[in-house]
């Protein structure tokens, strides 16, 4: 019988567990640190798929893999000369591969007491030599391997060895790279996140806060003051904004002017109107009442005040902001 380069059923670093296969003492720290990653799962990527082909092409095997050993099953970020995109993990010879620190080595898996009667085997892809050299992050924890399988017995020089662990380096600081990428990218989502609330909340301040505002009358732009607004009257598809020496008309809707006017200064009392509330000096029925001091253009004027009829809908709410006594 062959023995491995390590005698692994009697290393101290196996402990029992739910699978028929050894786990690292560190097992639920190593599965955490490797979903930290978030790559399981994930499509491929050519620069994981590169250093798979040399490994390939090096130790001139026809099966390379990049396997990463989750709780239950291996899962193949990259893969040459393979089609499935993962495996039971108590099949896996990289669950072996995970507990060394240098290349763990089969060198014919059918004269191995450990693996002779394996799935991968006795069957397809019908496995004879194997070497995997560990992935292991900067806290130690091993995540899988870079391995490469042929259907052949055979032995692996040591400059390949030496190639195939420089190369799980390589694999383990792409894996580092796209970690932090994806890091970046999250740190950047909060930040314009933080942005477009903070935006958001400026613009609506602005909007509340908004003390002037210019309005096109013929051929130029009008600045008007808003603490000079009275009220606003709609006309269809047009609004009158009334002040106390003017009267302008401009394209726009009621929900336009509510959107632009203080609603701690302004306030809807008619589908047709919104007056400004320390312009009112009496509520009079239904009618808001506001001094206007010239009257022409006025409308609904009399003896100098201007009455403007409050919705029955709009009135409890009108009532609630007036400082009643």
């Amino acid at each position: 019988m062959e023995t491995n380069n390590l005698a692994l059923t009697n290393t101290a670093e196996m402990v029992s567990g739910g699978y028929n296969g050894p786990k690292p003492v560190n097992e639920a720290g190593r599965v955490d640190a490797l979903h930290g990653y978030e790559i399981l799962d994930t499509k491929p990527e050519e620069d994981f798929d590169a250093l798979t082909r040399l490994a390939s092409y090096i130790c001139e095997t026809p099966i390379s893999l990049i396997s990463l050993i989750d709780s239950q099953r291996q899962w193949f970020k990259s893969k040459v000369g393979l089609e499935v995109p993962e495996t039971p993990r108590e099949m896996s010879f990289c669950t072996y591969a995970i507990l060394q620190s240098d290349v763990f080595e089969v060198n014919d898996a059918t004269q191995n007491e450990i693996f002779q009667n394996n799935p991968l085997v006795t069957g397809e892809p019908n496995i004879r030599f194997y070497a995997g050299a560990p992935l292991i992050n900067s806290d130690g924890f091993s995540l899988g391997t870079l391995c490469i399988i042929d259907t052949v017995p055979k032995h692996l020089t040591e400059r390949q060895k030496d190639a195939l662990q420089t190369l799980a380096r390589e694999v383990m600081s792409h894996l580092e790279l796209r970690r932090a990428k994806l890091s970046l990218q999250e740190e950047k989502d909060k930040l314009e996140n933080l942005l477009r609330l903070a935006n958001s909340a400026i613009d609506q301040s602005f909007v509340a806060g908004k003390s002037e505002m210019f309005v096109k009358q013929e051929s130029k732009l009008i600045k008007i003051n808003a603490c000079d607004i009275l009220w606003v009257e709609a006309l269809g598809d047009y609004v009158n904004i009334h002040t106390d020496k003017d009267r302008f008309t401009v394209y726009a809707t009621m929900k336009d002017m509510e959107a632009k006017l203080s609603p701690k200064d302004f306030i809807r009392v008619h589908r047709k109107y919104i007056i400004r509330l320390d312009k009112i000096n009496a509520i009079e029925d239904d009618s808001a009442v506001i001094e206007k001091r010239n009257s022409s253009n006025a409308g609904h004027m009399m003896n100098g005040l201007m009455y403007v009829p409050i919705g029955n809908s709009f009135k409890p709410v009108l009532m609630k902001r007036l400082n009643l006594l």
